[in-house]
């Protein structure tokens, strides 16, 4: 994310202090955006600021024509407002409530391509979620160039108000405009300490339940009656009471929980908030998710998947789906219409192939409402590289009071099976991603037990003309009310072979290859193959985390030392490698 600059600002004398209420610099996008798009996007391309500030706007965002010449230009992405009367972009929930209108100030960065005859429009509103918003106008001095420049408002112009509104909005057809580095902030003589862009550090990253760092940089400081009050955590670092410039600490927060800091000084109130890192691991390969989480949980409070947005939850179902030759444990997730899309992370992959397994039941269809022949973007799930970025995507789409399944790299697709499927039906999807040949493939209810990735011809194909660089995760998605159904999704199963992923005896690469009894209650386990040839032996958890490594010619292995629960099991002998899926009781 880019750096924010939190600066002492030049108001009538030479040096003054402000306290920050809000501040963005816009992110940094990859691409150009489309506002709403760009305002539930993954840091650093997206906004700064989340909850309870919200982004709306037809404008864009972009990295072109960065913010300069003015000090402490972010110089990254800007609000770009094309030459079309109305374009706008407004900011929702900004609260000045705290603080008195006379000291309330206003600063932007902006340009505009013809500055003689076209300035942007800045208006704020504290009601603009009524029916009938009331936007009062705020009077600037133009920008005299074509330059960027530091816009201030001074104070006595904004409203003390906890629902503060501001909107830009380009005023005619002629001439472009570009936004930066918003920042509303309280000045006041005697509150001379200014919070910086708290940031958060994992003290671990394990898969348990970790805890984090959080440090707030701070300057003003030096006189004394600050008293810092976290939400969580313990206080530490710098402090403000005898350090004129440092770093307030809060250590020990556990992950998982947002932290609101609030360092008061009298009639000063310094709030600060920060969301919480993400402390979870990457899932080694093979990975394999059988959801053995308490049935109604939430799916991104479990360590191997994480929540990417906000919205209802995919929770825990009760119970597993079924298909034959397909060994099934566990529970399920399950998800319908709009809300968080999941995110699990396993390692980077950059060569040979990548395979995912999963069972899908769509259980209910009555809450879409576009049909065929229209193609709706509703896309389900599907792999991504290490940034979260879609590469592959599944997509379910209604046919009159059936469904058919679609495959595109793309956000919206014609390649569709022409096989429909009605709602209650268990669907077993194999999808791979081959790096060398840069086709991606989705098998559809494949036979198990004749089943060949070289052989069997996909049910769906696309060749890219662009090669994907890495794959390092899969996401569950939850798009609109009106577009994603209700859906059961079960057995998750990743690996860099098809034999890691179908670790039940459909596909046994290793001949005769028996692994027994299972489960395994006495605390051994014995393999048997036609060779019987000296074996290497890995057990992992649910996790990914290796729990034993052996090399053995014996048939008999202890197990003793495992707890109850899944495990997956890989076997290589004489060059070939198997994987079993193992419960242990």
């Amino acid at each position: 994310m880019k750096k924010l600059y939190i600066l002492l600002l030049l108001v009538v004398t030479s040096v003054s202090f402000g306290q920050t209420i809000y501040s963005e610099n816009m992110g940094l996008p990859t691409a150009t955006t489309l506002i709403p798009a760009y305002a539930t996007g993954t840091a650093p391309a997206t906004f700064q600021n989340g909850a309870p500030i919200v982004y709306t706007g037809t404008g864009d965002v972009r990295v072109t024509g960065a913010s300069s010449t003015y000090s402490g230009a972010s110089g990254g992405g800007n609000i770009f407002l094309t030459s079309t009367a109305g374009k706008y972009f407004q900011i929702d929930g900004i609260n000045t409530s705290a603080y008195s209108s006379a000291n309330i100030q206003m600063t932007f960065g902006y340009s505009t391509a013809t500055f003689a005859t076209v300035q942007v429009i800045v208006e704020y509103s504290t009601n603009a979620s009524a029916a009938t918003p009331t936007w009062t106008p705020i009077v600037f001095t133009n920008n005299p160039s074509t330059s960027w420049a530091l816009v201030s408002i001074p104070g006595g112009v904004l409203p003390s108000s906890s629902t503060l509104s501001l909107r830009f909005t380009q005023p005619t057809t002629a001439g472009q405009i570009r936004l930066d580095d918003i920042k509303v902030f309280n000045f006041n003589p005697s509150c001379t300490l200014v919070l910086g862009n708290p940031t958060g550090v994992c003290d671990a990253i394990t898969s348990g339940i970790d805890t984090y760092t959080a440090t707030i940089p701070f300057t003003g400081g030096g006189t004394t009656g600050y008293v810092i009050t976290p939400s969580s955590g313990t206080v530490a670092g710098d402090n403000p009471n005898t350090v004129a410039a440092g770093n307030i600490l809060i250590n020990g927060v556990t992950e998982g929980t947002n932290l609101t800091v609030n360092v008061v000084n009298g009639v000063c109130s310094y709030p600060a908030t920060l969301a919480a890192p993400v402390c979870k691991p990457v899932n080694a390969l093979p990975y394999s998710e059988p959801f053995p989480y308490t049935s109604g949980s939430a799916l991104g409070s479990s360590q191997k998947w994480t929540n990417v947005n906000t919205g209802d939850d995919i929770l825990i179902a009760q119970g597993s789906l079924t298909y034959p030759g397909y060994g099934t444990s566990g529970n399920s997730a399950t998800f319908s219409g709009a809300g968080i899309d999941c995110f699990t992370p396993f390692t980077s992959t950059t060569s040979g192939a990548i395979y995912a397994s999963f069972l899908v039941n769509v259980t209910d269809l009555s809450n879409m409402t576009a049909t065929l022949p229209a193609v709706p973007t509703t896309y389900f799930a599907g792999l991504t590289n290490s940034l979260q970025s879609y590469k592959g995507r599944l997509f379910i789409v209604k046919n009159g009071t059936q469904y058919q399944f679609g495959l595109d790299a793309a956000s919206t697709t014609t390649n569709l099976d022409t096989t429909l499927r009605n709602a209650g039906d268990v669907v077993m999807v194999i999808m791979s991603y081959d790096f060398t040949t840069l086709s991606l493939n989705t098998w559809i209810n494949p036979n198990l037990s004749t089943f060949n990735p070289a052989t069997t011809t996909p049910t769906l194909t696309q060749l890219l003309t662009t090669a994907i660089a890495d794959l390092g995760g899969f996401m569950l998605r939850q798009d609109a009310s009106n577009t994603t159904p209700t859906i059961i999704f079960d057995e998750l199963r990743i690996d860099t072979s098809i034999a890691g992923v179908l670790s039940s005896n459909q596909v046994s690469a290793i001949s005769g290859l028996k692994v027994y009894p299972n489960p395994v209650s006495n605390g051994t386990l014995f393999i048997e193959s036609d060779a019987n040839a000296e074996r290497i032996v890995t057990v992992f958890d649910v996790l990914g985390k290796q729990v034993l490594n052996t090399t053995t010619s014996t048939n008999a292995i202890n197990v003793s030392q495992l707890n109850t629960g899944v495990y997956i099991v890989r076997i290589t002998e004489e060059g070939k490698t198997d994987t079993k899926k193992l419960v242990i009781r």
